[in-house]
């Protein structure tokens, strides 16, 4: 039986190591915290398990839900049977982003040509960009260039574009490639009538993952990788603290650029360039807890706000996301917490006369790489003999998201199966 280390207990390792196993394999996972999960992940906050992040995905994640469902999880996602979306704006009245059962981007257009958010002429804007999306962009063009270049102004970004793709990209538009944007639309939007419709897990994510590792031969936590082994072979192992090693057949490092730097010590002797180029932005929550539910509230997007998104989790639990977060990332929990109170007071009247029972907030200072146009993302998968690359920030086709983190781990998995399989045909 071949023997895999897979070093990173995010969701790309997990599925690195969930692949492996069910082709065979013995795997040992290696996680330098206490926690499974990586990015995506649950802990306590003022006595309740929260994720550090509200992770969403869409139906167009076809290999995310299926690592859930494979990981006996299934039952526990969420997803909406059509695309629905409450907006509130500070003096508006809700507006409502709903899919009919038509072709895309038909399915759409009933519902955009009543959103009060933009008058007529605005929404015609904002179509014929979408339709104009199935073109390609110009070579290292941003998405702010594609949208200016297609007539979007300040209204339209702050009513459309923004509250939908900032979160989505988890950058600035004028960071982010045209090409992460135009992926992003084409895939959610003008894929299928459907692909749009948004999910979540109904447990902590955290129940995800150890679910997920149920079946893997040894998970080994609070114990960092320091290096991998090597000889004539390719790799044979791995190096961790105080000078200890463990010997593999093969190694999957599931792992963020600035760790995968420091393990291999010299990438650029592994075809691995330009990782120290690579820039990440931050993400923040804020959690709130009400003493009532709020009424007709699941999740909503708040327009011309520092915060993108609000979910209700729970009756009263309140979830703010803030994307694109450098400004506040810093910020203490208190005005944080002040700050998203207020946002939300604003535009959910039912707040008011509501008590604030606890709060909190969870920050990823790194939470993913910028897809900025130009940037050296390296492809998942083989990177030198019995070594394999994983990382929701490598080049899966997606931007930095569970899908995509998922898609590396199979890649890497599937890389050294086969590699694995040459070598012993050879033999």
């Amino acid at each position: 039986m071949s023997r895999a280390a897979v070093v990173g207990a995010g969701l790309a390792g997990l599925a690195a190591a969930q692949e492996l196993t069910a082709r065979g394999w013995h795997v040992e996972i290696f996680e330098r915290s206490r926690l499974l999960g990586g990015k995506a992940t649950s802990f306590a906050v003022e006595g309740a398990v929260v994720d550090n992040g509200q992770h969403v995905h869409l139906a167009c994640c076809t290999e995310y839900v299926d690592f859930v469902q494979r990981a006996g999880m299934g039952e526990r996602l969420h997803l909406q049977e059509r695309f629905s979306v409450t907006v509130l704006r500070r003096g508006m009245r809700p507006a409502r982003l709903r899919a009919a059962s038509l072709p895309p981007p038909l399915h759409l257009l009933a519902s955009f040509a009543r959103y009060r958010a933009l008058g007529m002429v605005d929404r015609a804007r904002v179509a014929r960009a979408v339709v104009s999306a199935r073109q390609p962009a110009l070579p290292a063009e941003t998405a702010a260039g594609w949208l200016r270049r297609h007539g979007q102004g300040r209204q339209t970004l702050a009513a459309f574009w923004e509250p939908f793709f900032v979160p989505a990209l988890n950058a600035p538009l004028g960071e982010a490639s045209a090409d992460a944007l135009l992926f992003t639309l084409r895939t959610a939007f003008l894929s299928g009538s459907g692909a749009a419709r948004i999910g979540w897990a109904t447990v902590p994510l955290s129940d995800v993952a150890e679910s997920a590792v149920h079946s893997v031969s040894a998970v080994h936590r609070q114990t960092a990788v320091t290096g991998v082994l090597g000889d004539a072979r390719g790799v044979v192992g791995v190096r961790l603290d105080e000078g200890r090693t463990a010997r593999y057949d093969a190694v999957v490092l599931a792992v963020p650029p600035a760790r995968l730097r420091r393990i291999l010590d010299n990438p650029a002797s592994y075809g691995l360039h330009g990782l120290e180029a690579l820039r990440s932005e931050p993400i923040v929550d804020v959690h709130l807890w009400y003493d009532a539910p709020i009424a007709d509230l699941e999740f909503a997007a708040l327009l011309e706000s520092p915060v993108q998104w609000v979910f209700q989790k729970a009756p009263g639990y309140l979830a703010c996301s803030l994307s694109g977060a450098r400004q506040a990332v810093a910020r203490p929990e208190s005005e944080l917490v002040a700050m998203c109170a207020g946002e939300l007071a604003v535009v959910l009247p039912e707040l008011h006369g509501r008590r604030l029972v606890r709060a909190g907030a969870t920050r990823d200072p790194e939470a993913t790489v910028i897809p900025s146009p130009g940037a050296r993302r390296p492809a998942p998968g083989l990177i030198a003999p019995g070594l394999a690359l994983a990382g929701a920030w490598t080049d899966t086709g997606w931007p930095d998201t569970m899908e995509s983190a998922v898609r590396s781990g199979r890649r890497a998995a599937r890389g050294l199966a086969a590699s694995t399989s040459e070598v012993r045909a050879v033999a």
